[in-house]
C-alpha cells in the first residue's frame, strides 16, 4: 500500500455551518474533488502520560509541540493496518511522520512491550518519543465524519470538512464503534485547510465572501477540557475535601 508518510504544511482551521460549507463546495468544484475515500469515518486514539503533560502543554500554546497517536480509516481489527502518526508543531508549521502497522502491532510497540520490529528514521523517531516521555498510555478515543478534497492542478492544497466529533475517554480502541461526547455544537462543522504554502486565491475569494474566519480549535484539547478536566479536578475537590475532615 503506498502512502504518504512525511508531511510539512500549515493547517488553518474554521468553524462553519451547513449553509456555508454548500456555499464552498460549489465554489471550490471547478477548483477541487473528493478524494478516494468519499466520506469516511476516522478513529483516532490519542496517548498521553500519567500527568497528561503533551495535552497541558499543548493548550498553552507554546512555540513548540508535539503529540501521538494511531489512527484508523474504518473499524480496524488487530490484523487490519493504522497509523501510528507522531506530529510536532512549530512555530505555526506542522511536522507529521506516520508508519502504518497491524493495530496489534502498533498497540504491543506503543505499549513498550515488544518493538514494531521496522527501523526506519520515522520509526527511530517515535521510539525516541517513547523513551522521553514516561507513561505513556492510551486516553482518548475521538472521532469524526471527514470528507477530503484535494486540488486538480496537482498541489497538496487541501481542503477537509469534519462531522460528527465525538470523544471518550473508555473503551479506547480502534476495533470500537465511534460514539461519546460531542464536540462541536448542534449544525457546526470544522473545515481545516491544508497547504505548504499560501492559500490560492480561489479560496481566498471564498472566505472573504463568505465572511469565514480562521480560529483556533484542538480537537484532543476540547476533548481534554471537557472531558478529563472536569473529572480531574472533581477527584482532586474530593480528595481535598476528604482531607479536611
Amino acid at each position: 500500500m503506498a502512502y504518504q508518510t512525511v508531511f510539512k504544511r500549515y493547517e488553518l482551521k474554521y468553524l462553519i455551518n451547513a449553509e456555508q460549507k454548500e456555499k464552498i463546495l460549489e465554489k471550490i468544484a471547478p477548483y477541487m474533488k473528493l478524494d478516494k475515500y468519499g466520506r469516511s469515518t476516522i478513529r483516532n486514539i490519542y496517548y498521553d502520560t500519567d500527568t497528561m503533560r503533551l495535552i497541558r502543554r499543548s493548550i498553552e500554546k507554546p512555540v513548540y509541540k508535539e503529540k501521538l497517536r494511531i489512527r484508523s480509516y474504518e473499524r480496524a481489527t488487530k490484523e487490519s493496518d493504522v497509523f501510528v502518526e507522531l506530529k510536532k508543531k512549530y512555530k505555526s508549521v506542522v511536522y507529521k511522520r506516520r508508519i502504518a502497522l497491524p493495530l496489534g502491532i502498533a498497540e504491543s510497540w506503543l505499549g513498550e512491550k515488544s518493538h514494531c520490529g521496522k527501523d526506519t528514521q520515522i520509526t527511530r523517531e517515535i521510539d525516541y518519543f517513547l523513551s522521553f516521555y514516561e507513561s505513556l498510555h492510551p486516553t482518548v478515543f475521538l472521532s469524526y465524519e471527514r470528507e477530503a478534497y484535494y486540488s486538480l492542478d496537482k498541489s497538496d492544497f487541501r481542503v477537509t470538512f469534519d462531522e460528527n466529533i465525538f470523544a471518550r475517554d473508555e473503551n479506547l480502541s480502534l476495533e470500537a464503534e465511534p460514539y461519546g461526547t460531542p464536540l462541536l455544537r448542534d449544525g457546526q462543522i470544522l473545515m481545516e485547510i491544508k497547504c505548504s504554502g499560501g492559500i490560492p486565491l480561489f479560496m481566498t475569494e471564498i472566505l472573504s465572501a463568505e465572511h469565514i474566519y480562521k480560529t483556533s480549535f484542538s480537537k484532543y484539547g476540547t476533548a481534554y477540557a471537557n472531558i478529563i478536566f472536569p473529572k480531574l479536578k472533581a477527584a482532586t475537590d474530593s480528595a481535598e475535601y476528604a482531607f479536611k475532615f
